[in-house]
């Protein structure tokens, strides 16, 4: 799923092509006509579909719950199940949002359907995904199944602009994340990270570039432990002082060797 220019769908792209990547790319998503990533696509022949999220949002904005929504689609559930809004926040909103998501959603997964899409991968996908497709792709809770490349290295500055908040808070590391998608907002259990420096001479765009020239080796090598069947997903609890505890869930990255006759 892309949102803009597909360099990171490039070099998965190329990494597939150059078996690097055991596997291939199948279909291309976007939210929008506009995304220039699609052309890239199509011309290595890949199929592409547009799910316009703006088209959707709008109509959902005017017609309420009077949208016609997908026949699974459980307000409620997804209401509990989300981790992108805080207990406080506007319910009319957060009725909007999961709502114009289970169309939208509900469109991409008919797409995909028609496939063998065994992973999904968003590279510059802008909008965040709700309960309704991450339950419906990820059939089996302990093997996630979508991932996410993100800009900072989490779990600071997650949202959509990390470079730039992390050379505004005048950070001496940057870095890109790769992680599974849960129902927070860049929250999911991290597969891999890589860090550069930020020296003083370095500026917002050239922060940018280091950090896309670490997401095009980075992504790729993440998606071919997934295609070795090298990550699992453990739940850990750790104890605190004054005896209470925190529970995650974290990405363990099996040794090559360890995936043999798995």
């Amino acid at each position: 799923l892309i949102s803009g220019s597909g360099t990171n769908l490039t070099a998965i792209i190329d990494a597939c092509e150059e078996k690097r990547i055991d596997g291939a790319v199948v279909w291309v998503g976007a939210d929008t006509p506009d995304a220039a990533g699609l052309r890239k696509a199509r011309d290595r022949g890949i199929e592409t579909a547009v799910v316009d999220y703006g088209k959707i949002i709008a109509s959902v904005r005017s017609r309420g719950r009077q949208t016609k929504v997908p026949v699974d689609f459980a307000l409620a559930e997804a209401r509990t199940r989300q981790r992108l809004f805080p207990a406080g926040a506007n319910p009319e909103k957060v009725e909007r949002f999961l709502i114009s998501r289970a169309v939208a959603e509900a469109r991409l997964l008919a797409e995909m359907q028609r496939l063998e899409v065994e992973l999904l991968v968003l590279a510059g996908f802008m909008r965040t995904l709700s309960p309704y497709i991450i339950d419906r792709f990820n059939t089996d809770p302990e093997k996630p199944r979508i991932m996410n490349i993100h800009p900072a290295l989490l779990p600071a500055f997650p949202g959509i602009d990390g470079y730039g908040d992390t050379f505004r808070y005048g950070c001496k590391v940057g870095g890109c994340t790769v992680h599974f998608v849960d129902y927070g907002e860049d929250t999911g259990p991290i597969i891999g990270q890589r860090a550069f420096a930020i020296d003083e001479n370095d500026t917002i765009d050239s922060v940018r570039e280091k950090g896309l020239r670490l997401e095009w080796t980075l992504y790729p090598a993440c998606v071919q432990y997934f295609a070795d069947n090298r990550l699992v997903v453990e739940t850990t609890d750790h104890r605190l002082p004054g005896g209470k505890s925190i529970r995650r869930r974290k990405v363990r990255v099996l040794p090559p060797k360890a995936t043999r006759g798995r």
